[in-house]
């Protein structure tokens, strides 16, 4: 059907609710908008799906949630497993708890059982109740930082982990095969429970969670020492942090802290931020606000569905507070757990650490100094998860730490995800010990810097929505692709690596090798002086994204190095 005729048939058909049909009514005038919603199906991408929420094929609605549900039940049906049911979690976010009901329904529709958490929690929440419950897969409802218009719907297998290759290929073609709406069951609720179908999680999960936590924590002698004397300000950004990790910093130990007022309670508006994402520096200004009147000495913000951490700490020397980028939280964390491990004679035998390829390069001295394995995947936590499995069935590696550039790490493998309630605790850890040693966090970051060199990272984001931003990503790609730039701001290029095409090229000889990832459509360049730039669409979002690295001197040195390696970057698109 061309897309006038699908929108006619959602607008008529009694299949869809009055409610549907009463907005789609109100835009038959917006040919554009009509345009938009069905110029195609919301796609059932690697990470599942992501979207606008309104009436549509191409927004999040009940009807395309349960017609991605189904092909999900159709997958766990033909693989055996339905018998060890789903779990299910959702954030603040408008109709989170609705999507989160109609995909346990359709499931239960399928006579797939379904857990379902009777309150928002933190998507690494759901990773972890997802091998507690020995379910055979999870579902997690959120649009992470995206604006409040978003939700998106997220899988999961039994290992904790998103679904990666071959797996995410096998759901996605079952989710495509439900060619139409009609054919993805549901069914009532109150029989759902009655059936013992639909199940409400515990608290005894909750608790389960926090146990495993503690153990990740190396000197809570540290913690008590100076709880009296160290001052956090937290905000969870609206989000489903702030239970979990007022919880666990308070059996912890630590007497002060302050959350955001503003900000504390669920609001799918976001109504005091511009953009719930702690990568964004305006989000901070008002724990910035309450840092300066309490004297913090840490101010930390998780995002709505609490798997990233942003973090600021104070200058004593300046006064200020300074912004830590997500690669300086994570190596921060890093550091501090080989360091010490290493020191308590904690650390497991052959230890790695895990990073993604657009993460810092300061992870590859720290690693070797403490004669840990790195290891580097694709870009997605979810290849991160997929590790922890692989070292366990292989018996080859203990996982440690991992991390991603965009503000996710995981300590211990108590989750498959990205955890920002672990990294507040560890990072709180941190700066209790530190403020022991008569330092501040960002004295200590300044530490491994000059020991370990000056090392910074950026990404450039191109937003192009749309058919034409989709095309023109596209293009960019394989303009890249066909003819790669020879250097970038005087730094030549030492090698290629297309891992759409699984190759890498010595620029220098000529000579192909194969990359040892899973393909993608992502571009690197390794380029002298330890710099190195990638592109890559996002997978989630009508975005393509540049990211790039650099070693410099100094802070300023670095900075400097960054920007124009940033500008070049950007003009070699642009050409």
């Amino acid at each position: 059907m061309t897309y006038k005729e699908k929108y006619e048939f959602w607008r008529s058909d009694k299949y869809f609710d009055k409610e549907t049909h009463d907005e789609l009514e109100s835009i038959k005038h917006d040919e554009a908008e009509i345009e938009d919603r069905f110029y195609k199906d919301l796609e059932f991408g690697t990470g599942g799906l992501r979207g606008v929420i309104g009436a549509g094929t191409n927004r999040m609605n009940l009807f395309t949630v349960r017609k991605a549900t189904q092909g999900l039940a159709n997958y766990i049906t033909k693989q055996g497993t339905g018998d060890k049911g789903v779990a299910i979690a959702y954030d603040s976010r408008y109709m989170s708890k609705e999507f989160a009901d109609e995909a346990a329904l359709c499931l239960n529709a399928n006579g797939i059982k379904s857990f379902v958490f009777s309150t928002l929690h933190p998507t690494p929440m759901l990773s972890f109740a997802v091998r507690y419950l020995g379910a055979t897969a999870g579902i997690v409802i959120t649009a992470s930082h995206n604006p409040p218009e978003y939700n998106g719907y997220k899988v999961y297998w039994e290992d904790g982990a998103q679904i990666t290759p071959p797996r995410d290929a096998h759901i996605i073609a079952e989710v495509n095969a439900v060619e139409s709406y009609r054919d993805a069951k549901t069914m009532g609720k109150e029989a759902a429970i009655a059936g013992r179908l639909y199940n409400v999680i515990g608290d005894d999960l909750d608790d389960a969670y926090m146990e495993e936590l503690k153990k990740l924590i190396i000197h809570p002698d540290v913690i008590k020492e100076v709880a009296d004397d160290i001052k956090i300000v937290y905000t969870p950004f609206h989000g489903t942090g702030n239970i979990p990790v007022r919880r666990i910093l308070e059996e912890l130990g630590f007497k002060h802290v302050y959350v955001v007022k503003e900000q504390e309670l669920p609001d799918p508006k976001f109504t005091t931020l511009e953009y719930p994402n702690p990568e964004d520096a305006k989000a901070f200004d008002l724990a910035l606000k309450l840092a300066k009147e309490v004297d913090a000495d840490i101010v930390l913000a998780t995002d709505p569905d609490a798997d990233r951490l942003g973090i600021y700490a104070k200058d004593d020397k300046s006064g200020e507070y300074k912004a830590f980028t997500g690669n300086m939280s994570g190596m921060l964390i890093a550091e501090y757990i080989l360091r010490e491990r290493t020191k308590m004679g904690t650390m497991p035998e052959n230890p790695a650490l895990v990073k993604t390829i657009v993460t810092t390069n300061l992870a590859d001295p720290i690693a070797a100094d403490y004669n840990v394995r790195l290891v580097e995947v694709l870009t997605g936590f979810k290849f991160i998860g997929e590790q922890i499995k692989w070292f366990i069935e292989q018996g080859t590696y203990n996982y440690v730490f991992g991390l991603e550039e965009s503000y996710g790490c995981l300590a211990g493998t108590h989750a498959r995800d990205k955890d920002a309630v672990v990294a507040v605790m560890c990072l709180c850890e941190v700066a209790a010990f530190c403020k022991k040693q008569g330092i501040t966090v960002w004295d200590q970051m300044i530490n491994i810097y000059e020991k370990y060199g000056y090392f910074a990272e950026g990404i450039h984001t191109i937003t192009l929505k749309g058919i034409e931003g989709a095309d023109k990503i596209k293009s960019m790609m394989e303009a890249i692709r066909t003819n790669p730039p020879k250097e970038f701001a005087g730094l030549k290029v030492l090698s290629f690596r297309d891992y759409k095409l699984n190759e890498i090229t010595d620029i220098a000889t000529g000579n192909k090798t194969e990359t040892g990832l899973p393909t993608s459509n992502v571009l690197y360049f390794d380029l002298e002086n330890n710099s190195w730039c990638c592109m890559r669409p996002s997978g989630t979002e009508p975005k393509i994204k540049f990211y790039m690295g650099i070693k410099g001197e100094n802070l300023d040195d670095a900075d400097a190095k960054l920007e124009a390696l940033k500008t070049a970057v950007i003009e070699a698109v642009e050409a």
